[in-house]
């Protein structure tokens, strides 16, 4: 960021929005916003207590699992796609449906179907993520060189060798571009599978704060919460840009 065209050291607009949070949490406009030095100290205290570890593992394990679900089926689903026209024109129109609906309206079908335990809160949290995993792959597969392809086959390859060799790592700079954007909406996928399907994990604290109205210890779920989905982010976007010279090389 710059400002007057001197360059500002990174992360300098949280720092900013972090001074900008204090005041007007010193100034007592609101309850809702603590001080942002309350929030911080609070997070200092509930950090290895028993109820904030419960809801880290149980987030985290609902989170894992559901992203390896979607990036185990999206991918394939998506070169697949991406290869075959015939598969591509039977399956777009329902990933264009489902990644542009709401699918919190979906929770309660999922609810009826799966139960209130942690298989529910999975499956939300995978049909978060999956689709646009998908479209991704799709569509980094369809901008491949065909060179690159009718290479492999003349040197003989088989489908499984061209797939494995050819189309996932030339596609790879999308999928991983699919794959970040799938991780940030898995994020939002189990906190809601958490507070509408079952309260357990991170929904379980947002759930008690808020109705103690214990703004502090709130927010400061909150700020893991971000902390976590913005590191993860992070590292994928590292990962992108590593790879990003596949894309010359199609």
């Amino acid at each position: 960021m710059k400002i007057y065209g001197y360059r500002l050291p990174a992360m300098s607009s949280l720092i900013l929005w972090g001074i900008l949070w204090e005041v007007v949490g010193q100034t007592g406009v609101t309850f809702f916003v603590p001080p942002l030095s309350d929030v911080l100290v609070t997070l200092y205290s509930m950090i290895g207590t028993t109820s904030f570890t419960r809801a880290l593992t149980e987030t985290g394990y609902a989170f894992i699992i559901s992203i390896f679900i979607a990036i185990t089926i999206g991918i394939p689903v998506g070169i697949l796609m991406g290869r075959s026209r015939l598969l591509d024109e039977l399956l777009l129109p329902w990933v264009n449906v489902f990644l542009s609906a709401p699918l919190t309206a979906l929770v309660p079908v999922l609810m009826v179907l799966f139960g209130f335990g942690m298989k529910a809160i999975v499956i939300t949290t995978t049909l978060f993520a999956i689709w646009i995993i998908i479209l991704n792959s799709r569509a980094g597969v369809r901008q491949i060189n065909r060179s690159l392809v009718e290479m492999a086959h003349s040197f003989g390859a088989s489908p499984v060798d061209a797939f494995f060799k050819i189309y996932f790592w030339a596609a790879l700079p999308e999928i991983l571009g699919g794959v970040r954007i799938g991780t940030i909406r898995a994020v939002k996928g189990i906190i809601i599978g958490q507070l509408l399907i079952s309260i357990v994990g991170f929904g379980a604290l947002f759930e008690l704060y808020s109705a103690n109205f214990l703004m502090s210890h709130f927010w400061a779920v909150l700020i893991v919460l971000f902390a976590l989905a913005f590191s993860i982010s992070e590292f994928l976007a590292f990962l992108e840009r590593k790879v990003a010279y596949y894309a010359a090389k199609r």
